[in-house]
């Protein structure tokens, strides 16, 4: 489709039950209202995902101000696209520099950490760690490592957080406007918005000999629809032009195969998960593999 009709409807219901939440039912239920506006957040956050692998318009322009207000906050829509793509990289999957979403450290960098660091970074290892950590812990790292960007004039990175700001202070603005205090929006929307995601991205992707066999399926989940089929992940890296309502249809015609190919790392449901590594560390912060040696340059 030259239009994806299903992706823009699903923008269009994102943000208008975010501010019908926020406008008409915060005044009469403000708790199933947050409740509300952080999974917009959530489902916002994975329709960034979408709109950067170049859905749901041929324009990229187009794609980018569809979502261009942020529920969550934090991350500029173009330093996300930037990381995501470098993280498409499948070769170099997990590696804790090349791959700027890998939560693996290098044994050298992690030896270097100070203990309360260590011990929250394996919590962080934990599902639930993942979700109640996880979005500060993410917030702080991507923060600091863009402050040195901007100090550096890195290319591009000054404009991605001048079209960002603008747009974040419209959506401060709504939020003032619905009578939310900014401190409840941040820990009662943005947190639990994005740890619903962190849900997602806890076990995604793990160290394998083979670039396949490091992503993740999970089968099924009454979350799917909220990460838009990206619990099928495996499909999403092998097929990353394909837009979310096929994910499902692409996965049952070549299950076997799927499996197969990322080498059995298959789960059932996100509940499988939570009983296998819920309160149990899921692996080591240090990566298993790569990156061992004794310095930066190595």
């Amino acid at each position: 489709m030259r239009l994806e009709w299903p992706t823009l409807g699903l923008i269009a219901l994102c943000y208008g039950a975010w501010a019908a939440a926020g406008f008409w039912l915060w005044p009469l239920a403000p708790v199933v209202a947050l409740a509300v506006m952080a999974v917009m957040a959530a489902l916002h956050s994975s329709l960034v995902h979408e709109c950067l692998h170049g859905h749901p318009t041929r324009s990229r322009r187009v794609n980018e101000a569809l979502v261009a207000l942020p529920l969550s906050l934090a991350y500029p829509f173009r330093r996300y696209k930037a990381t995501h793509l470098q993280h498409h990289h499948d070769e170099r999957l997990t590696d804790p520099f090349d791959d700027p979403e890998s939560y693996y450290r290098a044994n050298w960098q992690y030896a270097a950490l100070p203990r309360w660091l260590k011990l929250l970074l394996r919590w962080n290892n934990t599902l639930l760690g993942r979700v109640l950590l996880g979005p500060w812990l993410v917030a702080v790292a991507f923060f600091v490592s863009e402050a040195g960007l901007l100090r550096r004039d890195v290319h591009g990175v000054r404009l991605a957080w001048a079209l960002h700001v603008p747009a974040a202070l419209v959506v401060i603005a709504l939020v003032w406007a619905m009578g939310i205090p900014l401190w409840l929006y941040l820990l009662g929307v943005c947190w639990p918005g994005l740890s619903l995601i962190a849900i997602r991205t806890f076990a995604e992707h793990r160290w394998h000999e083979t670039p396949e066999g490091r992503t993740i399926i999970v089968e099924r989940s009454p979350l799917a629809w909220l990460f838009l089929y990206n619990n099928l992940h495996i499909v999403h890296h092998k097929l990353p032009s394909a837009p979310w309502y096929d994910l499902p249809r692409l996965y049952r015609e070549r299950r076997g195969e799927w499996q197969a190919m990322n080498g059995g790392y298959v789960f059932p449901n996100y509940l499988a998960l939570w009983r296998r590594w819920g309160l149990s560390v899921k692996e080591p912060v240090v990566h298993p593999a790569l990156r061992r040696e004794a310095g930066p340059a190595a």
